[in-house]
């Protein structure tokens, strides 16, 4: 579904990831863990086309997309819920849904019926102000607004920042059921218990550079690893 090969990407002079390589498979649910400031968010807004690599490749289904525009990027299959949520805040929940909604192929295709399904709490707030929502609730309709334009690959930049634990455990249960249907993920997040719920496989990230990457099994065992790029004891 998704590869990405040796990237190198800047902020001005600034280099921020160095050679990061990680792949995402059809239907699997991937995670990329690290500390604040190791390159996470740059990873996923260099895959996005948002601040595209200076040297290295990004490949969707084997076609390279680096140096795309973000809208077409997302054309290709990507649907991205930025961190921070970015809801547009004047808009009703209704509104911020159909603003983005894509047509998709067969019975699982997203609709509006559907992604109200998977939130109920979305379709009693449906005519209210998507502003005046709560913050999980925001998230709700964040990760609702990315399933409605039928991406083939979701991208999660920190769901659960800034949320309560009982909303954290509501958002991860969202991400576990569609993982189930077979829904392909790639999750950034910082919550060391969150990922391992999800992941079929974890990255971790610093300095800009990968260094681990293994099953969450693997990873709980590594004591080293936990301790010293999460801070997890």
């Amino acid at each position: 579904m998704l590869d990405v090969e040796r990237i190198h990407t800047y902020y001005g002079d600034s280099h921020v990831l160095h050679g990061v390589s990680l792949r995402v498979g059809t239907g699997e649910a991937v995670v990329l863990l690290g500390r604040n400031g190791a390159g996470k968010t740059t990873l996923i807004r260099s895959i996005m086309g948002l601040t595209p690599p200076r040297a290295g490749r990004v490949l969707v289904e084997g076609e390279p997309i680096q140096g795309w525009p973000a809208h077409r990027i997302a054309r290709r299959g990507l649907a991205l819920v930025p961190q921070g949520r970015r809801i547009f805040a004047p808009l009703t929940v209704r509104e911020n849904l159909l603003l983005a909604a894509r047509s998709g192929d067969g019975a699982d295709r997203w609709t509006l019926d559907r992604v109200l399904s998977l939130f109920p709490r979305l379709g009693e707030r449906i005519s209210q102000i998507g502003g005046t929502l709560s913050g999980g609730e925001q998230q709700m309709l964040a990760v609702g607004r990315a399933l409605l334009t039928n991406g083939r690959l979701l991208l999660l930049d920190e769901p659960s920042e800034g949320l309560a634990p009982m909303i954290v455990r509501e958002v991860g249960g969202i991400l576990v059921r569609l993982k189930a249907e077979g829904q392909s993920i790639l999750l950034v997040e910082q919550n060391y218990d969150l990922a391992r719920k999800i992941a079929d496989r974890i990255y971790v990230l610093n300095k800009g550079q990968v260094v681990y990457e293994g099953s969450p099994s693997d990873l709980e065992g590594n004591e080293d690893v936990k301790r010293r790029y999460l801070g997890v004891a």
